[in-house]
């Protein structure tokens, strides 16, 4: 490539059409007959999109650029104007420069050792000339902007960016930890944006905004029967406006009924995913657990849906990994056998149904966004290395 690749860009394309199944990890990555020799990147591009146009296994994008383990962490920035090139002898990829505008300076990637060009700053106002009085004629300018402004988003922000800040994941004791609302304004029983609520437990923190959540479900690893922790349920915000013991907050946002008894934390900075797509090193094979928003082991998972997985850090997931989904396979009674016979019942193969992308990991559960699907996906379902 042109340059060193440096910051993720993390790219899903939520499609439900295309190809689901792509190519064995094993197996030679091979490009699609009608890929285009050169594509020029356009606002609304990801890279996930971008891979798709060729290969079937887009998760195998650190191939099709030749990227090591560390340039999977910090990959190259790619901005709408960038022009694509395949080598298809090699099945490589390349920035071979970028398309420009009339008018408009060159974008073209640097050298690692130069910054990156900085947005090109737009033209003066047209300058007013009088041509008669009480007339005022505006002379034409050229307005040059540049293409390599904004390169292309991880993701569309709406898609996960409220799960990257706030609290997914309780563990089995932390709600005791937790600032406690333990009285409210007028001793309301609930509250709305504008209102005021007492807290205990914030104490000496410097902390002005902080999320307010709840206890949700319980996370129970389905091989285990274990509980691993406990969905936290996002409720609002609220803002700190006199410290003590209790301290008064007022809250800012309300997504659901806050009441005494609710939980705060504090508001992080979102962090964005940091990893280019790529699968696992190893053969993981996990469990769906839960889609998150819905009511325990009831429900089916969609395109853009997010379900939570019995693996996490200590199991080696980590943040970029792709995961194919399996659809559960049932247990049936094999009909060329006697009804009591003991091996009547058999087990049918579980049936591959699409491609989840992990974007958050904790230590023994992770958050995938589902990306690609050909069937629903419901609690208990499979996840393993595509």
């Amino acid at each position: 490539m042109v340059q060193q690749v440096r910051k993720s860009i993390i790219a899903l394309a939520f499609l439900v059409s295309g190809p689901v199944f792509g190519q064995a990890p094993s197996a030679p990555l091979a490009i699609k007959p009608d890929a285009p020799e050169r594509y020029v990147v356009v606002p609304g591009d990801t890279l996930w999109a971008i891979s798709q146009r060729y290969t079937d296994s887009p998760w195998r994008w650190p191939e099709l650029w030749n990227l090591n383990r560390e340039q999977i962490r910090n990959p190259h920035l790619i901005y709408p104007g960038y022009i694509i090139v395949l080598d298809r002898e090699r099945g490589r990829l390349t920035i071979g420069g970028a398309q420009t505008a009339p008018g408009t300076p060159s974008t073209a990637p640097t050298t690692p050792t130069q910054p990156a060009p900085a947005p090109t700053q737009p033209a003066p106002a047209p300058t007013p000339t009088s041509t008669a009085p009480g007339v005022t004629k505006l002379s034409p300018t050229v307005r040059a902007e540049s293409l390599a402004r904004q390169e292309i988003p991880s993701i569309p922000p709406a898609a996960i960016e409220p799960f990257l800040s706030r609290p997914l994941v309780i563990e089995a004791d932390g709600l005791e930890k937790g600032p406690t609302i333990v009285g409210t304004q007028n001793d309301r029983v609930m509250l709305a944006a504008g209102q005021a609520a007492y807290v205990r437990g914030i104490g000496s923190s410097k902390d002005d905004s902080w999320f307010i959540y709840r206890k949700g479900n319980a996370l129970v690893d389905p091989d285990t029967n274990q509980t691993l922790a406990y969905e936290a349920i996002y409720l609002g915000t609220a803002q700190l406006t006199r410290p003590g013991e209790p301290a008064t907050v007022m809250l800012t946002s309300v997504v659901q009924e806050v009441g005494a008894g609710d939980k705060l934390i504090a508001a992080g900075r979102p962090q964005p995913v940091s990893y280019a797509p790529h699968a696992p090193g190893s053969q993981i094979r996990g469990r769906v657990i839960a889609i998150y928003g819905g009511v325990a082991k009831v429900g089916e998972a969609g395109p853009q849906s997010i379900i939570s997985i019995n693996r996490g850090k200590a199991d080696g997931i980590e943040n970029g990994h792709v995961l194919a989904l399996y659809t559960l396979g049932p247990t049936v009674r094999d009909r060329s056998k006697e009804k009591n016979a003991p091996d009547a019942m058999i087990r049918l193969p579980d049936e591959r149904a699409g491609l989840a992308f992990v974007f958050r990991v904790f230590d023994r559960i992770s958050y995938a966004l589902i990306m690609q699907i050909s069937r629903p996906i419901s609690p208990l379902d499979v996840v393993q290395t595509p």
